[in-house]
C-alpha cells in the first residue's frame, strides 16, 4: 500500500511538473513536507479542468459527472484505483478538506460546459470555486492542524487566489473565446475589449494582490517562499499584460520566459530569507 501511495503521489507530481512549471518552481520552494499534499491538489484539479476544456470529442457532462462521484467515493472509502485520486483522497482526508470547497470547485468546472458569458454574480461564483477554493485547499495543508491561523489567513488565500485566477483570463482571453467562446468578465465583449475594461479589471487585481502580499506575510515559514514565488511570477505576468494594449491581448497570449522565471525565484528567496517582503 506504501508503494501504491508512493507511485500515486508521483503521478500527481508528474502531471504539475508536466502542466506548470510556475506552481512546480513554487513548490519546490516548499518545505520538503509539503510537496506532496500540494502536488496532489494540483493533479487533482488540473485533471478536471482538462475535461471541460480540451475533451472536445468526448461527453464531457457524463465525463465530469464520473470523475466528481468518484471523487467523493475515493474520499469516502479512502481508496481509488485512479492515482490522480488516490493522491487527492490522501490529502483530503488527512488534512480534513472541506467538502463544500470540493463541491464549489466542480460547480464552476461544470459552469465551463455551458456558460460562454457571465453575470457578475456568476462571475463571483465561478472564481470561488475555481481558484480561492483552490487556495484554501492548499491553506488547510500550510496550516495542518492549526484552525485559528487558517480561519485568520482563509481571507487573504481567496483574494490571493482570485487575483491569480482573473490575471489567467487576461492571459487567455484570445484563447478562451476562440476556443471555448467563453468571456469571463461581466458585461465585456471580446470583439470591442476596451482601454477602460481593461483597467478596472487590473485596478481590481491589484486590490487583491496587496491584500493576498499581507496575507503571505503571516504564513508558516515552510511555505511561506513557495507561496510569495508564485506571488512574484504572476505579478511580472500582471506588469506585462498591463503594458499590453487590449488590442493586442486579443491576439497574444502573454508569457514570462522560464528564464526570467528562474531569475525571479532567487531574487524572491533572498527576499524571504531576510524578511523584506
Amino acid at each position: 500500500m506504501n508503494f501504491y501511495n508512493e507511485t500515486s503521489l508521483a503521478c500527481s507530481k508528474l502531471i504539475t511538473n508536466a502542466y506548470s512549471t510556475s506552481f512546480s518552481m513554487g513548490i519546490k520552494a516548499f518545505d520538503k513536507a509539503l510537496h506532496e499534499p500540494i502536488y496532489a491538489i494540483y493533479g487533482f484539479v488540473r485533471y478536471a479542468d482538462e475535461i471541460v476544456d480540451t475533451f472536445h470529442d468526448y461527453d464531457k457532462q457524463a465525463l465530469i459527472t464520473r470523475f466528481k462521484a468518484d471523487t467523493f467515493q475515493a474520499i469516502e472509502e479512502g481508496i481509488s484505483l485512479n492515482p490522480v485520486l488516490q493522491s487527492f483522497q490522501w490529502v483530503v482526508n488527512n488534512y480534513q478538506i472541506e467538502p463544500e470547497f470540493i463541491t464549489a470547485f466542480f460547480d464552476s468546472m461544470e459552469m465551463d460546459l455551458y456558460k460562454t458569458k457571465f453575470t457578475q454574480q456568476e462571475y463571483e461564483t465561478y472564481i470561488y470555486g475555481s481558484a480561492e477554493v483552490i487556495g484554501l485547499m492548499c491553506l488547510r495543508v500550510f496550516c495542518a492542524d492549526n484552525r485559528a491561523d487558517f480561519d485568520v489567513l482563509a481571507p487573504f488565500a481567496k483574494r490571493l487566489g482570485s487575483a491569480f485566477q482573473k490575471i489567467n483570463f487576461l492571459r487567455d482571453i484570445a484563447s478562451d473565446f476562440e476556443e471555448r467562446g467563453r468571456v469571463y468578465f461581466p458585461d465585456v465583449r471580446f470583439e470591442a475589449f476596451s482601454e477602460v475594461e481593461k483597467q478596472a479589471i487590473e485596478q481590481d487585481i491589484a486590490r487583491e494582490f496587496a491584500d493576498g502580499l499581507e496575507g503571505i506575510k503571516n504564513l508558516p515559514e515552510g511555505c511561506k517562499k513557495g507561496v510569495y514565488l508564485a506571488y512574484v511570477y504572476y505579478t511580472q505576468l500582471f506588469e506585462k499584460i498591463k503594458q499590453t494594449p487590449a488590442s493586442v491581448l486579443r491576439t497574444t497570449r502573454i508569457r514570462v520566459s522560464d528564464a526570467k522565471k528562474i531569475w525571479l525565484m532567487a531574487q524572491s528567496l533572498v527576499k524571504v530569507k531576510f524578511n523584506t517582503l
